[in-house]
């Protein structure tokens, strides 16, 4: 079957927010690059692949907890476990080696959506 679109395309994740500055700032210090701004609509990107922030200032309140975690896979993981910390982001799950053959942290964006960074312990020399 011929593709529709580039794979980079095929599957993006919307996340609807509170503050479309506030939550761009903060994929901004993560390392996502700004790839299109209307205002209220942002699109980021990481190497290639698509994040949709869409500001809904009306949202409720942000939940205790998270139904589900964008993942971004990383050569180095503790560095960006340090760039979390330095952001003040809110830790999910700390930093650790996992038996599913990553290393890997999960933080809460600033409307409590979750997002995951990995490296495969394999490549850290452990695995």
């Amino acid at each position: 079957m011929d593709r529709y679109v580039d794979p980079t395309e095929q599957l993006v994740t919307e996340i609807f927010v509170r503050d479309i500055k506030r939550s761009t700032a903060f994929y901004r210090r993560l390392g996502f690059e700004l790839a299109r701004d209307d205002g209220d609509f942002v699109e980021l990107n990481w190497e290639g692949h698509l994040l949709f922030l869409d500001e809904r200032p009306d949202m409720g309140p942000v939940p205790d907890t998270t139904q589900a975690n964008v993942r971004v896979m990383v050569p180095d993981v503790d560095r960006y476990w340090d760039l979390a910390a330095e952001v003040g982001a809110r830790v999910l799950a700390p930093i650790a080696d996992k038996d599913y053959g990553l290393r890997d942290f999960a933080i809460a964006d600033p409307d409590g959506f979750a997002v995951r960074f990995a490296t495969r312990i394999e490549d850290l020399g452990r695995g």
